[in-house]
């Protein structure tokens, strides 16, 4: 908790956090659910399906919010990296299921999830964030892990 003018405490820590394990077990889900869901159909169409659940759920909850209308105060810069994020989102669930189709889930998670590494050079790249003993550390026992999950 970080204090604000007034001595009033923001809870963006702990906000944080329940959302991170909230999307961490929904991944986990995600992960089984998919590859109960492509055992019989082209990886491909499972994709597109779930992208239809996923767009219907993400525009219900904008318009619920009443968020839609703040969609013409996004800038032109903003929109364009949204949009990059989009098509980057939506390659990795194509080879996501991909390699659910093909292979154990208990090891195509593993490789996904080592997207880690990559997040840390590029924030550090691109970003400029800072990067600390403790942080490579981190990443690498990710990295050990990762190769004995799957070797």
């Amino acid at each position: 908790m970080t204090n604000k003018p007034g001595g009033k405490m923001e809870n963006n820590t702990i906000t944080w956090w329940i959302y991170a394990l909230l999307s961490a077990g929904f991944a986990a889900l995600t992960t089984i659910f998919a590859k109960i869901g492509v055992e019989n159909v082209n990886s491909n169409l499972a994709t597109a399906i779930r992208t239809v659940v996923i767009l219907v759920i993400a525009w219900g909850i904008v318009f619920f919010q009443g968020n839609v209308v703040n969609i013409l105060a996004i800038s032109q810069r903003t929109m364009i990296f949204l949009l990059l994020s989009g098509v980057s989102t939506g390659l990795s669930w194509i080879f996501y299921f991909q390699a659910l189709q093909t292979g154990k889930a208990s090891l195509v998670a593993p490789i996904d999830k080592s997207s880690l590494v990559l997040v840390l050079l590029f924030s550090v790249i691109f970003l400029g964030e800072p990067l600390n003993l403790k942080m490579i550390l981190g990443t690498s026992l990710v990295v050990m892990g990762t190769l004995v999950l799957i070797l």
